[in-house]
């Protein structure tokens, strides 16, 4: 069974379509990778998966269980899209940490505030607090940062605060990690060490979604890739298919701008 099915997602601004009849499911433990244009529906798709925007249309089913469906209200109320999101880590392009915390503080903050709501946190504080402090050690020592634990976001390079965003991310062990071009805001020595780690990850079978402009990188770890183009998938498969053989006359463009860029 799949991770996650989407199936038939639209999403408008005014009258402006921006996804139009969006499907495609992700296997536990693929990377999806989704190329295309700037302005193509990208990142309102993954905005929508992690429910920051609210689809017109279509159904988001996550481990078997319906999680958005147009046609339900009752998968639409407010108070339930908190827990929805813990489905979905979210990488985003800016790192957004906060700037008054340290690196360790920004990975555990969310997994703290969660812990306060359960019903034996008082009785188990000590322990629950140092399970979750030591949980987010080691993700920073993933990411190779475990000597910046004590380290505020300005004292830490861009390259080192994308990796604590990621930490932060996968600190609630989502179900799928997404990524929303997180080399964009990078200098391009900078750029390597964030793939190295999003390579890292897709090598451990995490189960990801990356937005990206990194057709190489895209090309090499992503088990499948799909090509977005006016807000509708125009191609998808795997690289081989996608990159190296596509069948589209708009992917084939799209390549050939890249490959002259």
């Amino acid at each position: 069974m799949a991770i996650l099915e989407v199936h038939n997602i639209e999403k408008h601004f005014g009258s402006t379509r921006v996804l139009e009849d969006i499907s495609f499911t992700l296997e536990q433990g693929q990377a999806l990778a989704i190329i295309g244009s700037s302005g193509s529906g990208k990142t309102t798709l993954l905005r929508c998966l992690n429910f920051l925007e609210t689809p017109d249309q279509g159904r988001i089913v996550v481990q078997g269980k319906t999680l958005f469906d147009a046609a339900d209200p009752a998968t639409q109320r407010e108070s339930e899209i908190r827990k929805k999101r813990l489905h979905f880590g979210m990488v985003f392009q800016s790192f957004n940490l906060f700037p008054q915390y340290t690196a360790l503080q920004n990975v555990t903050l969310a997994s703290q505030l969660l812990a306060k709501e359960q019903p034996d946190f008082k009785a188990n504080k000590a322990h629950i607090l140092a399970d979750i402090e030591a949980h987010g050690k080691e993700l920073l020592a993933q990411m190779g940062l475990a000597d910046r634990a004590g380290h505020y976001p300005h004292q830490l390079s861009g390259g080192q605060q994308q990796r604590v965003a990621i930490a932060r991310a996968l600190a609630l062990k989502p179900d799928i990690l997404c990524f929303d071009e997180p080399t964009s805001a990078l200098d391009p020595e900078l750029t390597g060490e964030v793939l190295k780690v999003i390579r890292s990850l897709a090598d451990q079978k995490t189960t990801m979604i990356i937005v990206t402009h990194e057709m190489a990188f895209a090309r090499d770890v992503a088990d499948q890739i799909i090509f977005m183009d006016g807000g509708v998938i125009v191609e998808q498969g795997n690289p081989h298919q996608v990159i190296e053989h596509p069948r589209e006359e708009r992917t084939k463009q799209f390549l050939s701008r890249y490959s002259e860029s």
